[in-house]
């Protein structure tokens, strides 16, 4: 699908053709955020909050690292994994994964984090933005643990800011909706994905797939 815009096709355009607006252009087109926009932004944890995280099996977790290079990473576990260490701390595990450790390298080299968490069925999530640490604290590592498995480290975040967004993205998006789900089947698999953006044989890509489905039996 081709867009014609004023200059032609957007697919004969380079990144660089397209022009950067700064914060008063960006404002001049949105306008300024109505006040309740801006009162329902907290700096702690209310009953509210607690109960949404108490809710929420899936987050996920950005970072940016001392240049300003970003990354986000899901993260997933038993609802209540954010863990409210008090009204203005949350805690969560790291998990079993690959070990490349981006956020917690990020987390170390910039000091800043953001959490956007959800809750199955819910069109709205919760934003939480402030400091973070990696700790191997025992107590909290004990206080962490899931299927009899304590994890090795995890990410302490002081809470700077925190908030419910709006659930227009989405309802737009359909995330929920059952028949979504079949998009899943027009997708290639996460091993023909790996062979093709390693540079190796697509026959590369079953065995993965079958070495990836047994891996996912252990997740702790």
């Amino acid at each position: 699908m081709r867009f014609e815009g004023p200059r032609g096709s957007v697919d004969d355009m380079l990144s660089t053709d397209f022009r950067a607006l700064g914060l008063e252009d960006i404002r001049g087109t949105l306008g300024e955020p109505e006040g309740p926009s801006l009162q329902k932004i907290t700096d702690h944890l209310d009953e509210n909050c607690l109960r949404f995280l108490a809710h929420s099996p899936f987050a996920t977790l950005a970072t940016a690292d001392r240049d300003g290079t970003c990354d986000c990473s899901p993260r997933g576990d038993y609802p209540g994994f954010v863990r409210a260490i008090d009204d203005r701390t949350v805690a969560l595990p790291d998990r079993l994964g690959n070990k490349i450790a981006d956020s917690m390298r990020n987390i170390v080299d910039n000091g800043h984090a953001a959490l956007l968490c959800f809750v199955p069925g819910m069109s709205e999530t919760l934003r939480i933005n402030g400091t973070a640490f990696v700790t191997d604290d025992p107590t909290l590592l004990r206080s962490l643990e899931q299927d009899h498995t304590v994890p090795d480290l995890a990410i302490v975040l002081r809470i700077e800011q925190v908030y419910l967004h709006c659930g227009r993205a989405l309802l737009r998006g359909g995330i929920w909706d059952a028949d979504m789900q079949d998009l899943a089947t027009q997708v290639p698999t996460s091993g023909q994905i790996w062979a093709s953006t390693s540079g190796w044989d697509a026959a590369v890509g079953d065995v993965i797939d079958e070495a990836m489905s047994g891996a996912y039996r252990a997740l702790y």
